[in-house]
């Protein structure tokens, strides 16, 4: 790409796929979680729904990075390779930790004795994570397929693959919820497993072109060591292992809350509506790593864009918060109870600006990877995951409910890692400027 060649038309055309792709994700936890609510016994059923989608999603940390690395890292035959390897063997080991994790002995340990869920809830979540075994794994290997599809511009067939992967969604929740008895903590849990399955494959079946046709056969001069491999990634997996780590920390500390129950019923409601809009930010990561040129006119139409995304995204949640519309989404949408309403409206009012601030954060991670300042992103995670830890005990011993314990900590914990990461952002354009040159 030349020199003035970005125009904010051409970076919407490159983001709007991959940002569709993440869309259509974050409508499969509002869907998701609409037939849970409308299936018996809800209120533990979506409590149990959380918390094991909690527990996948630390088993998954350290892949979900991979479309990162694959983005910035998969030049020739020789790093595909060297990926697609590492890929594997990352995959097969958080396989296993999901399988020891789910020792009896283990398990109950954590859930009964460490979080202190009763064992109606305990068993709901147990068999719930059993069938999420095969999740982690799938996401992995789609997302390093992925990643190629975004370095090689071809972010289309990420959002077809992504249509797939709703589709089977939709189909096998409402078969699974009209046509058998199972509760609806282990329908949710099924439907994931078996569409992120089906569009690893699909993706994969999607790349084989590029990869044949492109990826093997470049003359590119780059050979990736499995050292400079281990310095990228490392920082990068213990980002995201923090990052997502919070999850069930949070959930821990919610389970001994005021309002605890409501409060894990509540909270994966709440997540997964704000998700719809924090997926704006998370699309556009990979974007500004495979887009950025820096020079003044192309460094420029991506901070412009990237400030338009976020002033749209917050202009749109606040409307939808601070008008009846909020009620239409949690009552009519969300299905949920009237006694939970009121605690899903007040959790997500406190987590309006949380979109922007994810969407601020993807672009000083791009700028810190293509700046090769990877430690500086798990530093300014560790300082978020160590913000929402503290403020959660805090707030928690000032009685707060635990779903507004939880989404304090979350927002200030975020503006805490945009704050340090701000502090190193002029350091990461000085080495981005060096590298380009």
């Amino acid at each position: 790409m030349k020199k003035g060649e970005l125009t904010l038309n051409f970076v919407f055309k490159f983001w709007f796929p991959i940002a569709l792709t993440w869309l259509m994700m974050a409508f499969e936890g509002p869907y998701t979680t609409a037939v849970i609510a409308r299936l018996p016994e809800a209120k533990y059923n979506l409590a149990a729904y959380g918390i094991a989608f909690s527990f996948a999603l630390i088993v998954e940390a350290p892949i979900i990075m991979l479309m990162t690395a694959s983005t910035a890292l998969v030049k020739n035959s020789r790093s595909y390779k060297k990926l697609r390897n590492f890929t594997f063997s990352l995959n097969i080991l958080i396989t296993l930790i999901m399988v020891v994790f789910l020792i009896p002995r283990i398990f109950n340990f954590i859930v009964l004795t460490v979080m202190g869920l009763n064992g109606e809830l305990a068993k709901l979540v147990y068999k719930a994570t059993c069938f999420l075994i095969p999740w982690p794994a799938a996401i992995g290997f789609r997302r390093f397929y992925q990643g190629i599809l975004i370095a090689y511009k071809k972010t289309k067939l990420i959002a077809y693959g992504t249509v797939i992967r709703i589709t089977t969604v939709i189909f096998s929740t409402l078969c699974l919820a009209v046509f058998t008895n199972l509760k609806g903590v282990y329908v949710g849990a099924i439907s994931l497993s078996t569409a992120v399955v089906f569009e690893a494959f699909v993706i994969y079946a999607m790349t084989y072109g590029t990869v044949k046709n492109r990826v093997l056969k470049s003359d590119t001069n780059f050979d990736l060591g499995f050292p400079y491999l281990i310095k990228f990634y490392l920082p990068l997996a213990l980002t995201s292992f923090i990052s997502l780590g919070v999850q069930p920390i949070v959930t821990f500390f919610v389970a001994r809350s005021n309002l605890a129950l409501d409060s894990l019923a509540v909270l994966p409601v709440v997540t997964s509506f704000i998700f719809i809009f924090r997926s704006m930010g998370l699309s556009f990561q990979e974007v500004g790593i495979a887009l950025m040129k820096y020079d003044n006119e192309n460094f420029t139409v991506l901070k412009t864009f990237v400030f338009m995304l976020a002033v749209t995204v917050s202009f749109v949640l606040a409307g939808i918060m601070l008008t009846p519309a909020r009620y239409f989404w949690f009552i009519n949408i969300a299905g949920l109870s009237g006694d939970l309403v009121p605690l899903a409206v007040q959790t997500s009012s406190i987590l309006i600006l949380l979109p922007a601030l994810s969407i601020l954060i993807s672009w000083q991670r791009s700028v810190l990877v293509n700046a090769d300042m990877t430690k500086n992103i798990t530093y300014g995670t560790a300082i978020e995951f160590s913000f929402i830890v503290v403020l959660m005990i805090v707030f928690l011993k000032m009685n707060l409910i635990g779903a507004h314990a939880a989404a304090l900590s979350f927002i200030l914990g975020r503006a805490a890692a945009n704050i340090y990461l701000h502090s190193v952002y002029k350091k990461g354009i000085r080495n981005l400027v060096l590298l380009k040159d």
